[in-house]
């Protein structure tokens, strides 16, 4: 009888290391499965953001700047601009700022002399007319994200109310900022001089920023907005370089939009600058100051051109269509941002 008892307890021994192997065994393929599919999803994310390049150009900071036929950049995946005809010079500049011939002269003058904004790519190639110069984004940056499908957006939470006159105000989120801004009335385009810096960022999800915001709408759901600028994000870039920016979107940085080219919107039109990409030289405490120009505003045709310039040295960086967009920013209350 004893044996009877002893070889079951043996056999219920057996079989419950049975079970725990078993368990493990599950939830370690669940385990790998779940990061295949993690792989699977960046990988694919990659293939649609990095496009067939003509040429590829190795930055000295590690970027990889990828030469795109114009025709063959992210805005084009959008559904509504499958067809769109490529606006490359806009048919209607603000009066008072330049005229035909100060732009002429200006843009030939200063072919043979450095870009004017002048970034760290620049030192070892540049991209043909016909071409966009694009950021390559890689795995680790994807993986940064707190999602695949957030990577390149903003957090919700992050966004500053400017409604405030005290020069540095501290929100729920704890965002500081300080802002200068103009409301009422009808706006159809700003014009910004930004000094550029390179902060210092203690921590990883931490992010310094100076730019240009156009608004329309409230601060609810129906916040339409169009950002330039230069910002140092590590959690972004994976690094605390000053680089250039632009940003959009329709539904108060809830589902749409995203930093860059990162996706549908922005539509480049000029080979020299490459948004995302590093800043160089930056200005100094006691030493040499740099600054940009961003110039956006709204042609004839309704769309908003984002122009930025060094010196005199006129050139458009980008066109946005305001279909994309639930609200005329020509004829909303927009907000004039700065810091």
């Amino acid at each position: 009888m004893e044996a009877v008892n002893l070889r079951r307890e043996k056999l219920a021994r057996v079989f419950l290391v049975c079970l725990w192997l078993w368990g493990f065994v599950t939830l370690s393929y669940a385990a790998r499965s779940g990061v295949s599919k993690q792989k699977f999803e960046v990988k694919k994310h990659l293939n649609r953001l990095n496009k067939p390049a003509v040429k590829s150009i190795q930055s000295p900071d590690g970027d990889i700047i990828d030469c795109v036929p114009i025709t063959k950049q992210p805005a084009f995946d959008h559904p509504f601009l499958k067809d769109h005809k490529i606006q490359m010079k806009p048919n209607y500049h603000p009066e008072g700022l330049f005229d035909d011939n100060k732009v002429s002269s200006s843009s030939t003058k200063s072919k043979d002399k450095e870009p004017h904004i002048p970034q760290l790519w620049h030192r070892y190639g540049k991209c043909a007319e016909g071409t966009i110069p694009m950021r390559r984004t890689k795995e680790d940056d994807v993986l940064r994200a707190s999602s695949v499908k957030r990577y390149g957006k903003k957090k919700h939470r992050s966004v500053p109310l400017p409604k405030s006159a005290e020069p540095d105000l501290i929100n729920q989120s704890g965002h500081q900022h300080a802002i200068a801004y103009v409301e009422g009335d009808k706006y159809y385009g700003a014009k910004a001089t930004i000094n550029v810096w390179e902060p210092k960022i203690q921590q990883q999800n931490e992010f310094s920023l100076s730019q240009i915001w156009l608004l329309g709408g409230s601060f609810g759901q129906d916040l339409n907005s169009i950002e330039a600028g230069w910002q140092v994000s590590p959690d972004l870039y994976g690094d605390n370089n000053t680089r250039l920016f632009t940003y959009w979107t329709s539904d108060a940085y809830q589902a749409t939009g995203c930093y860059n080219l990162l996706c549908s919107g922005f539509i480049q039109i000029n080979s020299d600058i490459a948004m995302g990409a590093s800043i160089s030289p930056v200005s100094g405490y006691r030493n040499s100051q740099y600054d940009i120009s961003i110039l956006i505003w709204k042609d004839r045709r309704g769309t908003l051109v984002d122009a930025i310039w060094k010196r005199l040295c006129f050139r458009i960086l980008a066109i946005f269509p305001l279909l994309l967009l639930n609200r005329n920013l020509g004829s909303s209350v927009p907000v004039i941002f700065s810091m």
